[in-house]
């Protein structure tokens, strides 16, 4: 369970029925896509990886709407918002705040950063030193930061879109594992098809696609939505097909470093948030199979030297496919 998680099921927040979980995830597909345009499984993995209380990565070139992604989704839940551009000169507490001394009390009072907001988008966090993507650690991890002996809590609910370009290297640091094991999912945005790309034009000129996306629901909303996802039955069948899933990864001779166990925790709660949008009170194999490449694709380092990290994606992807066509679902007790 993610801090986000824990943090929804002390606040105590009564869950939703499935059928009204299934309404809202329908209403904010239907209204984010005046601005996605032709990216329903964009913003249904965004939707789900929200749910479940986990955090996004979003890898793809520059101008294909990740940014808009992430408002998008928080205009239409009425949260808080902020972007923070990583570049090299980012220092931690440009992310998580500073204290500034006041004259008139004569007392240090702490400014917090762009981080406390509900939705934070991590604008090419790889052009960011390790320092300063270390920054982030704790605050996706914990939901919490600590700042000069102090712990603070982050807003609830939570979560981190963050963007890199997987083509363009020079000048970037690459995230370590460590990081990039937080992340609950990872997709890629692509190009719109040419209908959808004339749509966008033609309904846009030059206005803000996001100024006229009214909010449709509340964070009490989404906080009860997270409390049903969190509370979504998994079968004790389902849970051992995401065990053999993540395990087959640790001993395929095309894998040099297979899923953590924290990849086993977020396959099974982004399967319960895709159950829950579907409308079901309980989790199907087909939930699993079909968030287990956006779950544990980043999360693999492939053997050999790929070329890039492109290469790398790539090779890690076609071994979860074979591995997920080669893996039955265990019988039901």
């Amino acid at each position: 369970m993610t801090s986000a998680d824990s943090r929804g099921a002390a606040n105590a927040h009564a869950p939703m029925a499935p059928a009204a979980l299934r309404e809202l995830a329908g209403a904010l597909r239907d209204r984010m896509q005046r601005v996605v345009v032709g990216k329903t499984e964009a913003i249904d993995t965004l939707l789900a990886t929200f749910l479940a209380g986990g955090h996004l990565l979003i890898e793809d070139v520059p101008g294909v709407a990740k940014t808009t992604l992430a408002l998008a989704l928080a205009r239409c839940l009425d949260l808080s918002s902020a972007r923070i551009q990583f570049t090299a000169d980012l220092l931690p507490a440009d992310v998580t705040g500073v204290s500034v001394y006041d004259q008139s009390t004569r007392e240090f009072r702490f400014h917090p950063g762009p981080v406390f907001a509900g939705v934070v988008v991590a604008d090419e966090i790889n052009r960011a030193t390790p320092r300063t993507q270390s920054a982030l650690l704790e605050a996706m991890g914990e939901g919490q930061v600590s700042v000069e002996g102090r712990t603070l809590p982050l807003p609830d609910p939570f979560i981190v879109v963050a963007t890199q370009n997987p083509l363009e290297m020079e000048g970037t640091f690459a995230l370590p594992e460590a990081q990039r094991d937080r992340f609950m999912t990872r997709l890629t945005m692509g190009y719109p098809d040419a209908g959808a790309e004339a749509a966008m034009l033609l309904a846009r000129g030059g206005a803000d696609p996001l100024a006229d996306l009214a909010p449709i629901a509340s964070e009490h909303d989404a906080r009860a939505a997270r409390t049903t996802v969190a509370s979504l039955h998994l079968a004790p069948a389902v849970a051992r097909y995401i065990v053999a899933l993540v395990s087959a990864t640790r001993s395929d001779e095309a894998i040099a470093l297979g899923a953590s166990p924290r990849a086993g925790l977020h396959l099974a709660a982004v399967a319960r948030a895709r159950a829950a949008m579907a409308g079901r009170n309980f989790v199907s194999p087909d939930d699993v199979a079909r968030t287990a490449v956006h779950v544990l694709a980043h999360r693999l380092i492939p053997a050999g030297c790929p070329a890039s990290a492109a290469d790398a994606l790539a090779a890690s992807t076609q071994a979860l496919w074979r591995i997920l066509a080669s893996t039955p679902v265990p019988a039901g007790d």
